[in-house]
């Protein structure tokens, strides 16, 4: 019988980390203080995160090593496995050949936990006890909660309104780990009330629980903030998951794979799978690989945003980040993938479309859920609605493949399971999601809020 899933042993899991940093053929811009607008040097972090991870956020070195104390945690799921959508190939009539990592297989559903016990591990080994995190859907928060847990931490969660409303399992399962649990835009904050007062209806933000998160954290000693994508470190630490899928496929036979695809929204489940394929591009090694990242329609930050520096955040509290961005003011429509609503992009995955070795796709929601419903039907696994852009992004290249007779490997990055969004699922059988589209018109309005901040040209 031919292989199914494809294992690595425990003892096969990966020593350290990949920093692309080394390879890229031209210099990333650097973050701007967003007081002084000059370059932020470490000093300017050391208040909110420790100092292994400022290192991280700036090193120019190809492998990091991972720490055996994290290597321990993350053997609790690691390696992940690596399947052959055999069934999702032949419903599809495609000569080509489909792989797909699966990260629902750790304790919280998703890839997060890969970052999280890193960041958990480096704050306790700094002496700090709490931590403050915002999150979209819901998986950043959990597995942070559970990391938090493991390292005898405390985690403040400022969770956007509208997923905590979708989504009350989500808050259920995050007090479960330890974590505490605020709906955000909040009274606890400055940031919060400000929001609040100007629209009391306001669903929230990724933006906006970001400046909570943050202004959390700047006003206790005791507390550093986390991000769960967006930031060099956070994608670094993912890159197990393409290490991973590397000497899975070539221990099923495969050479490097001909397209790689993931779902966008910060890019860290993204850059920690393709990453490491990419290497062989920058070593040309791969020329011809094609990377390709799949985001929502009403949230299209690589296809309709500006390359250009902006906050991280609503408020302005963060440092200007040069990325694809929509504006810091945007606030998504409230669609279900909601771990895909971010105003703007990792400035590395931003630098690395902006160079031209990689592309980015919009797809609307309805289609997604489709090709989720399809995938569940053939592969058995139900997808969270943010991993079935990626499922529609290789069935579009497999169906390509379907036209043109190539049998390419395609591979792709299952980044988590969907049982706490049923009722996404409900309201799709049901008839009652909808499209939504970004217009020209609304990054016009957006792009006003960054007039006079700095530019890429300066």
């Amino acid at each position: 019988m031919d292989a199914t899933k494809i294992t690595l042993d425990e003892s096969e899991l990966p020593k350290a980390w990949y920093n692309v940093q080394a390879d890229l053929p031209e210099p990333m811009p650097p973050p701007l203080h967003p007081g002084t607008r000059e370059p932020v040097g470490p000093e300017d972090l050391a208040p909110l995160f420790p100092m292994a991870l400022i290192q991280q956020e700036v090193s120019q070195e190809r492998w990091i090593e991972i720490p055996d104390e994290v290597r321990s945690v993350l053997a609790l799921w690691r390696p992940s496995p690596l399947y052959r959508a055999r069934r999702l190939e032949k419903a599809l009539g495609t000569p080509a050949r489909i792989y797909y990592k699966w990260e629902g297989v750790s304790p919280t559903g998703s890839h997060k936990p890969n970052t999280a016990v890193a960041q958990a591990y480096y704050n306790q080994q700094e002496g700090i006890s709490r931590i403050a995190t915002e999150t979209g859907a819901g998986q950043w928060g959990t597995a942070l909660s559970f990391a938090c847990g493991l390292f005898g931490l405390e985690c403040q969660v400022y969770m956007v309104r509208i997923s905590f409303d979708q989504k009350p399992y989500r808050k259920a399962i995050m007090e479960l780990y330890g974590g505490k649990v605020q709906p955000s835009p909040s009274e606890a904050t400055e940031a919060g009330r400000q929001i609040l007062a100007a629209d009391p209806d306001s669903p929230g933000s990724l933006g906006i629980a970001i400046s909570e998160a943050v202004e959390d954290a700047a006003s206790r000693e005791d507390t550093h903030y986390a991000l769960g994508s967006v930031l060099n470190h956070v994608l670094l630490h993912q890159t197990v998951i393409g290490l991973e899928a590397e000497a899975q496929l070539q221990k099923a036979g495969e050479a490097l794979p001909d397209v790689v695809v993931g779902c966008f929204g910060g890019g860290s489940n993204f850059a920690g799978f393709a990453f490491p394929f990419m290497r062989h591009r920058f070593d040309h090694d791969k020329d011809d690989l094609r990377v390709i990242a799949c985001e929502p329609a009403s949230c299209p930050t690589l296809t309709k945003g500006e390359y250009r520096y902006d906050f991280g955040d609503t408020a302005g509290m963060t440092p200007l980040m040069p990325m694809h961005t929509l504006g810091h003011n945007f606030v998504p429509a409230p669609v279900h993938s909601g771990g895909l609503r971010y105003h703007g992009a990792a400035p590395l995955v931003s630098h690395v479309l902006q160079g031209g070795h990689m592309q980015a796709r919009a797809y609307q929601q309805l289609e997604c859920f489709e090709a989720g419903v399809q995938f569940a039907r053939t592969e058995g696994i139900a997808a969270a609605p943010e991993a079935t852009h990626v499922i529609k992004g290789a069935i579009d290249e497999a169906l390509r493949c379907k036209e043109t007779g190539d049998e390419e490997v395609i591979a792709f990055n299952l980044c988590g399971h969907g049982h706490f969004d049923m009722a996404a699922y409900a309201a799709y059988f049901a008839g009652d999601l909808e499209g939504h589209e970004f217009t020209g018109k609304m990054l016009d309005e957006n792009m006003k809020a960054l007039e006079g901040l700095p530019t890429m040209a300066g």
